[in-house]
């Protein structure tokens, strides 16, 4: 028999073991549910952390679709969430220049800096279209390594989803095999969709857009971009622009388009010198959309231009 004292010290003993131990057991399914912890800057690349990740992922989108990424602040609700997370996502090419390092900074969060396993950089991972500002010289937006646009190109996307569920799968070797499928699924409705409507929409459609955020349209719809709003990227229109545009389009047929965001009167002015169509377009589906919301997205853009 042990004396008093020590059977009363090995009864305390084993509780805080027993209290311990299921402790951890009440831990281990929230840790195991909360999976990845990812921050996409735009919803698009929201879309695609959901899509793969499912009930593995949890998804923060930083830019609200109705805003121009380009212009935003590093909010300290930004700095919070980039903190806690697993996996940075974003555009990159210079589109979130103006704010998302400052975010990146005041999260101190080393998982997530440039060069890190948890910072993935879209327009690192596929070809990017020349960008117009490279030309210069330009007064407005400058980017420098390309169009960060691709956010309205379904097909470059689909590239986009193939090299997230790869790294998803390197953050969490768990759960590899079951993020390519997700990964390879995505891409192949992606592309499916993207065949369906460049089918609908008539043949050789001639298109005036504000900014460079939409010259991706050429790459999967039947479309030309003929001239631009702004004189330069992120410089407003101005009435002697909007003149020679008129002068340069008189007599063709087209439609004009332009992000919800952007302001309507170029646009008004070439609808009633022109007589083009208008549509205020978004760029982004809605910032907790899955697949589904991005699809429904292609369908809004592919069906402002004529059908066959």
């Amino acid at each position: 028999m042990f004396p008093r004292k020590t059977r009363r010290h090995l009864t305390r003993t084993f509780a805080a073991v027993v209290a311990a131990t299921l402790l951890t057991l009440a831990l281990l399914p929230a840790q195991a549910a909360a999976g990845l912890n990812i921050v996409a800057t735009t919803s698009s690349l929201g879309v695609l952390a959901r899509e793969i990740g499912a009930d593995q992922a949890e998804v923060r989108v930083l830019a609200p679709p109705d805003r121009d990424a380009h212009y935003l602040d590093a909010r300290p609700s930004f700095m919070a969430a980039l903190r806690r997370a697993d996996m940075l996502l974003e555009l990159g090419a210079g589109l979130e220049e103006g704010w998302l390092p400052a975010a990146q900074r005041g999260a101190n969060n080393r998982a997530i800096n440039s060069g890190q396993p948890g910072h993935f950089r879209g327009a690192d991972q596929v070809e990017l279209r020349r960008s117009i500002t490279m030309d210069g010289p330009n007064m407005g937006h400058v980017h420098a390594e390309g169009n960060p646009h691709f956010n309205s190109d379904p097909l470059r996307l689909a590239e986009l989803a193939l090299a997230l569920g790869q790294r998803m799968g390197e953050l969490r070797p768990e759960h590899a095999d079951t993020f390519m499928e997700r990964a390879e699924h995505t891409a192949e409705r992606l592309r499916a969709h993207a065949e369906a409507l460049a089918e609908q929409v008539a043949p050789d459609q001639r298109i005036v857009v504000y900014h460079e955020d939409l010259d991706y349209l050429e790459e999967w719809l039947p479309v030309e971009v003929v001239g631009y709003l702004e004189p330069a990227p992120g410089i407003p229109p101005t009435a002697r622009h909007l003149r020679r545009l008129v002068g340069d389009l008189e007599g063709t047929e087209g439609t004009v388009l332009y992000a919800e965001f952007q302001p309507p009167r170029g646009a008004e002015f070439l609808e009633r010198n022109l007589g083009w169509p208008t549509h205020a377009v978004p760029l982004d589906p809605p910032a907790d959309a899955g697949l589904d919301g991005y699809l429904e997205l292609m369908s809004t853009w592919a069906q402002t231009l004529p059908q066959r």
